[in-house]
C-alpha cells in the first residue's frame, strides 16, 4: 500500500471499492506526490484543496453507507484549464481571464463529478489552447517529467505531465489538432482523441463542429477506458452522435487485424530519432499476429483544410476579443484570426468540399485495413525555450501547425485516434505511436493499445530525472 500514486486507476478503483484504502488516504498520497514534483514540473497551476477534501470525505461516507459507487469513485483528478469548472478558477492560460471563476460546469465536468471523482485542481495549458507546447504568461511553462529541460507538449501538456509524474491517476483533456495525442507522446502516457460526438461538448459556439473534442488521458489503455466510460454518451444539448460504451472488455486477441503502417506519416518530415524509436513497431504488431503492410490513405489537402477550418473556429471564438484586446493575445492566435478574415466564403466552401472527398477516401481505405499506425508526433520533445519547431531534418516549416501535421491530418479524417508509448530515444525521451480506426471504433483502438501495454516493451528507462516519472 506504499506509494499509492504509482498504482493504476483501475487498481485504485478496486482498492477503493473493497474498502482497502479510503478516498482520503488516496488524496493525501497524491497531494504529497504533488508537493514533491509539481514545483519542478509545473503541471497543476490552480488548486481546489477544500473541494478535494470535501469530495474525498463524501466518497468515503457513500462507501460506508453501502451506496452504489460512481465509475470514478474517490479517484483524484485535475481538469484542463480550458474546461469551465464551477467555483474553480478557469483562466485558459490568459491574463485576460486571470480572475475568471465560472458559475457552472461544462458538460464533461458535470459527468466527471457525477462519477464521484475527487477534483484537485486545474492543469496548465497554452494560452486559449493554441499550440502543442504548454506555456503561457500566467503560469509559465510545463516541463517534461522525463527531462524538465524539454517540452511536455500541448495543449493538454499539464495533464500529461501530471500523469507521467504520478500527481494524478487520470486526467481530462481536449484535442483540436493533437492536444490529447501530442502531450501523451511527449510524456509517455496514453491519450485518446475520440470520434467527434463520443464525448459531447457543451456549451459550444458551434455544436456541429467536429474538429475539437474532449477526451481522456491516463497511464494505460485500461485507465483511459475507465475514464471514457464516465464521460462518453449522447446528450440532448449536443447534436453530434458517435460511439457509445461499454468500452470493455479490453482483453482479446488482436491476431488477424490488418494494420497499415507509415513510418513518415504519409510523407511528412519526421525526425530521425522518431523513426528509429518506432522502427520495431511492425515487428511488435506482427508478434501479436497482426498483418502489417506499408500503406497510408491519400490525405492530400488535409493541411490546408485543417488550417482553413481551424482559422474559422478561432475567429468565431476569439474574434471579438481580438478586436478589443489584440495586444493581449499571443502572435499565433492573432495569426489564426487574421487568416480567417482573409478567407472568402468560397475558400471555406472549398475546404468543406475537400474534407468530404478526403473522408470518403479514408472510408474506402478502411474497407481494406482495420487500423492505421503512424508516429504520433514528427519530433521528439524539444527544449522548453522554443515556442514551436521551425525545421525538421532540414525541411523548413512555414507556421506553428506544420510540425504537428501527423496529428492535424488525422483530425481532418474524423476518425478516433490514440497515442500509446512505443519507444524511447537513446537519452530516454518518450516517443508515441498513433493508432487510427474508423469512426466509432474506440473499443478496437483501446483493445489494441491494451495489447501493446501488456507486451512489456513500454517500461520507461532510467533517466537522470527518473524520480519524476512513474
Amino acid at each position: 500500500m506504499t506509494e499509492l500514486w504509482r498504482r493504476s486507476a483501475v487498481d485504485l478503483a478496486g482498492l477503493l471499492a473493497a474498502g482497502q484504502v479510503s478516498a482520503r488516504e488516496l488524496l493525501d498520497a497524491h497531494l504529497a506526490r504533488i508537493d514533491e514534483v509539481n514545483p519542478t514540473v509545473n503541471a497543476i497551476v490552480t488548486f481546489s484543496l477544500d473541494r478535494a477534501h470535501e469530495d474525498a470525505a463524501r466518497a468515503d461516507e457513500a462507501h460506508a453507507r453501502g451506496e452504489r459507487l460512481g465509475v470514478l469513485h474517490g479517484l483524484p483528478i485535475a481538469h484542463k484549464d480550458l474546461a469551465d469548472t464551477a467555483g474553480i478558477r478557469t483562466t485558459m492560460g490568459s491574463p485576460i481571464l486571470a480572475d475568471n471563476v465560472p458559475r457552472t460546469d461544462e458538460l464533461m465536468i458535470e459527468r466527471l463529478r457525477a462519477a464521484a471523482c475527487v477534483t484537485i485542481g486545474k492543469t496548465n495549458t497554452p494560452e486559449f489552447g493554441a499550440g502543442s507546447h504548454t506555456f503561457n504568461p500566467l503560469f509559465g511553462v510545463t516541463r517534461n517529467p522525463h527531462d524538465p529541460a524539454r517540452s511536455a507538449g500541448g495543449s493538454s501538456g499539464g495533464a500529461a505531465a501530471a500523469l507521467a509524474s504520478g500527481m494524478v491517476p487520470i486526467a481530462d483533456g481536449s484535442d483540436l489538432g493533437g492536444s490529447l495525442r501530442n502531450p501523451a507522446s511527449f510524456c509517455g502516457v496514453v491519450g485518446l482523441r475520440p470520434t467527434p460526438g463520443t464525448v459531447p461538448g457543451w456549451p459550444s459556439s458551434d455544436p456541429w463542429d467536429p474538429l475539437a473534442t474532449e477526451g481522456p488521458m491516463a497511464r494505460s489503455a485500461a485507465d483511459v477506458a475507465l475514464l471514457l466510460e464516465a464521460i462518453a454518451g449522447p446528450d440532448p444539448r449536443v447534436p453530434l452522435r458517435s460511439a457509445v460504451g461499454p468500452f470493455a472488455p479490453l482483453d482479446r486477441s488482436i491476431a488477424g487485424l490488418r494494420i497499415a503502417w507509415s513510418a513518415d506519416a504519409g510523407g511528412l518530415p519526421v525526425e530521425r530519432a522518431v523513426v528509429q524509436a518506432l522502427a520495431g513497431v511492425p515487428e511488435r504488431l506482427g508478434a501479436h499476429g497482426c498483418f502489417v503492410v506499408d500503406a497510408f490513405p491519400e490525405l492530400r489537402d488535409a493541411g490546408r483544410i485543417f488550417q482553413t477550418l481551424r482559422a474559422v473556429g478561432f475567429e468565431r471564438n476569439l474574434g471579438e476579443l481580438y478586436d478589443r484586446r489584440p495586444d493581449d493575445l499571443k502572435d499565433t492566435i492573432r495569426w489564426n484570426v487574421e487568416l480567417a478574415r482573409r478567407l472568402s466564403a468560397a475558400d471555406v466552401g472549398v475546404a468543406l468540399r475537400e474534407r468530404g472527398a478526403l473522408q470518403e477516401r479514408v472510408r474506402r481505405f478502411f474497407e481494406r485495413h482495420d487500423l492505421l499506425a503512424l508516429p504520433t508526433v514528427q519530433v521528439v520533445p524539444f527544449p522548453v525555450e522554443l515556442d514551436w519547431v521551425r525545421e525538421i531534418e532540414g525541411v523548413e516549416l512555414d507556421n506553428y501547425l506544420q510540425w504537428m501535421q501527423s496529428c492535424t491530418d488525422i483530425t481532418v479524417t474524423g476518425c478516433p485516434a490514440i497515442s500509446v508509448p512505443a519507444g524511447f530515444t537513446p537519452d530516454g525521451l518518450p516517443v508515441g505511436l498513433q493508432l487510427v480506426a474508423p469512426p466509432g471504433q474506440e473499443l478496437l483502438l483501446l483493445q489494441v493499445a491494451h495489447a501493446l501495454d501488456g507486451d512489456g516493451a513500454l517500461v520507461a528507462p532510467v533517466t537522470a530525472h527518473a524520480h519524476l516519472t512513474v
